[in-house]
């Protein structure tokens, strides 16, 4: 890669196409399986791809080298799915990026088209940005919108390549400008982004990688990978509520949401609080208080006196330590009707005021009075599944006063070989991929987590799948959750037999 590097950041005045050429000719054919000299002429049904080296320096002119469909003139406009670097108008790296053709998106509609491609380029931008030097990344999120213009906020990062963004800027949909300082972070940088996006560019097309290259490339897909996937830790989590206070974990079935939420509580509040789950029943008089019937102790009847709820007694055990902060858990926040269920406690839950108070309609032993109020130290931790779709979601004034926090299944615990085996992690790896190239945005968020593939042995692997994940994947599809890809689950489920 670094004979790609150093060629197209050549100065563009001095683009030398034949070095340009043999530099890719030499690292795809090291790189890709049953590739030869792709600069020999070839029939269109033996090409891969078409390499295209525009090196016109003239002051109107847009040189460029890209990586092409096959089935393109090898001049003129092109249609299709493409990897492209542009060198700058007058000094510094190339930009780097995937750009569709200016004549369609064809041949390549079908993959263009797919949630999964434009999900991995803003992946791979977002990963490209957080290396060290990594400078500016961006991606479009619909990469077939040849028609909205690149936005304000990123054109104005791309200063260096104006001559190329008049030109091409609406069909630019994901790029990669590097910071140029020419350090060792940053040519790491650039290689990373390059990489990237070619492997990209191949395995939308196809093409296989060589061994002695695939164990590199899958170390560079789950670091991107990472950022489609992003993790949270406990210190996240911990740091997340000193500062909101009110925070809600949420993600599909098997991401660890409750037992991250334990973890926490056992860890970084050493115990001090308690966990609670919501259902159904769950009212206001069951986690606020109210009046209960209480039996008399000098007679045989009953009278009504007003009993606290879970949240009071919440507020009594952290209000008894104020110095110590105090975690209530909430797990299954979302199977109960919150607003309902806090009716106007719902004026305490606001992070930047811990001063709030209300007044409740009757005396409680628990608060010693009316007056209902919030300890500073009293932190609140609910879990929410996303998957349930069953359950109406929080209304708008819910989620204004509490942070919500996703966590997505966790590419590091199956990687570990005490936790998973190689059918469960290959089985997971086969689903991820289904959702991330067919799955809407909704659907996305019930990919399964890894719970569900955390299993060493390889004979009680296929029976937790057949038993714990088929039937989740039969009621997505009962509940027509994943309809828009009903088919590539049906087939999975059908490979869980093999």
């Amino acid at each position: 890669m670094k004979r790609i590097l150093a060629a197209v950041n050549t100065p563009r005045q001095d683009w030398d196409e034949l070095a340009i050429r043999k530099a890719f000719n030499d690292v795809v054919q090291e790189r890709y399986k049953n590739i030869k000299n792709f600069e020999e002429k070839r029939s269109r049904e033996e090409s891969r791809f078409q390499l295209r080296v525009n090196a016109d320096s003239k002051d109107k002119a847009v040189p460029y080298a890209a990586l092409i469909a096959p089935e393109q003139d090898t001049s003129g406009a092109y249609g299709g799915m493409s990897f492209v670097v542009f060198p700058a108008d007058e000094s510094g790296p190339a930009l780097i990026g995937m750009v569709i053709g200016t004549q369609s998106i064809a041949p390549d509609d079908r993959v263009l088209g797919k949630p999964g491609h434009a999900r991995r380029c803003n992946a791979i931008s977002r990963w490209v940005a957080t290396l060290p030097e990594g400078g500016f990344a961006w991606s479009k999120r619909d990469p077939v919108r040849t028609d909205l213009e690149m936005p304000k906020v990123v054109r104005s990062q791309l200063g260096r390549w104006e001559h190329t963004l008049q030109k091409y800027g609406s069909v630019l949909y994901a790029c990669h400008a590097p910071t140029g300082s020419g350090t060792e972070t940053d040519q790491a940088a650039q290689i990373a982004s390059i990489t990237a996006f070619i492997d990209l560019f191949m395995d939308e097309r196809g093409i296989d990688r060589k061994q002695a290259t695939e164990k590199e490339a899958q170390l560079v897909r789950l670091q991107w990978l990472a950022h489609l996937l992003p993790s949270i830790s406990e210190t996240d989590t911990a740091n997340l509520l000193s500062y909101r206070r009110f925070v809600v974990l949420e993600g599909p079935p098997g991401t660890g949401k409750t037992h991250l939420a334990k973890q926490l509580l056992a860890n970084q509040y050493q115990g001090h609080g308690h966990l609670i789950q919501f259902h159904a029943g769950t009212t206001y008089e069951s986690f606020i208080g109210g009046l209960r019937p209480v039996k008399d102790a000098d007679s045989q009847g009953f009278h009504f006196a007003a009993i606290g709820g879970q949240l009071m007694r919440a507020i009594q055990q952290a209000a008894a330590d104020v110095g110590q902060p105090y975690l209530l858990v909430i797990d299954e926040i979302n199977r109960a009707d919150l607003a309902k269920v806090l009716g106007e406690a719902m004026h305490l839950f606001e992070p930047g005021d811990p001063n709030r108070q209300v007044e409740l309609d009757y005396d409680f032993d628990e608060i010693g009075g009316r007056t209902l109020r919030l300890p500073p130290n009293l932190h609140v931790l609910g879990t929410m599944n996303t998957a349930d779709r069953s359950i109406a979601l929080l209304d708008v004034a819910v989620r204004r006063r509490f942070a919500f926090s996703p966590v997505w299944p966790s590419l590091q615990v199956l990687a570990s070989e005490q936790q998973s085996c190689a059918a469960m992690r290959d089985k997971f790896a086969q689903l991820l991929d289904v959702f991330i190239s067919h799955a809407g945005d909704d659907a996305f968020n019930l990919l399964p987590g890894h719970a569900y593939f955390m299993e060493p042995d390889a004979i009680r692997a296929k029976v937790k799948l057949q038993t714990e994940l088929r039937p989740l994947l039969l009621e997505y599809l009962a509940q027509g959750h994943v309809s828009g890809f009903g088919d590539e689950i049906h087939a999975f489920i059908d490979s869980l037999d093999s």
